[in-house]
């Protein structure tokens, strides 16, 4: 549920680890003729979010790769007894929050910029929080 004055996305990730576009869902929701802010939050502790090329499916590819090379899922020193220890190190590492910039009701990415949900212990059903901010001139 979506706390006031937010509103919330649903997303569905299918694999393990997982980058899910979610540039669309988000663009919906801004509200037309805002200039300001769009805040968004990554309510787990297991799945982050992050501003990347959406052009080529290899770069998300490389990113994953990257990541668990970086926080390698079966890494025998880990202690956490749920054993996704490597799926909070990776959520740290990526982020939970972004804040982008809203024109004329239009987030105002890059050419080749996404916004991704990052999954790194699915498949689960997420949530991501949304509110946005007008600016007061």
């Amino acid at each position: 549920m979506a706390h006031p004055g937010s509103q919330m996305i649903a997303v569905t990730s299918t694999r393990h680890d997982q980058m899910v576009n979610i540039t669309d869902q988000v663009a919906a929701l801004v509200p037309p003729g805002l200039d300001g802010m769009c805040f968004l939050f990554c309510q787990h502790t297991t799945a982050g979010l992050t501003v990347n090329e959406n052009a080529d499916p290899d770069v998300v590819h490389d990113l994953l790769l990257e990541f668990e090379r970086l926080a390698p899922w079966r890494n025998p020193a880990f202690r956490h007894g749920e054993g996704n220890s490597a799926a909070h190190v990776k959520s740290s590492l990526v982020g939970v929050q972004l804040a982008i910039p809203v024109r004329n009701g239009r987030l105002e990415l890059g050419v080749w910029q996404g916004i991704f949900f990052c999954e790194f212990d699915g498949p689960r059903q997420r949530r991501v929080l949304a509110r946005f901010l007008a600016d007061n001139r």
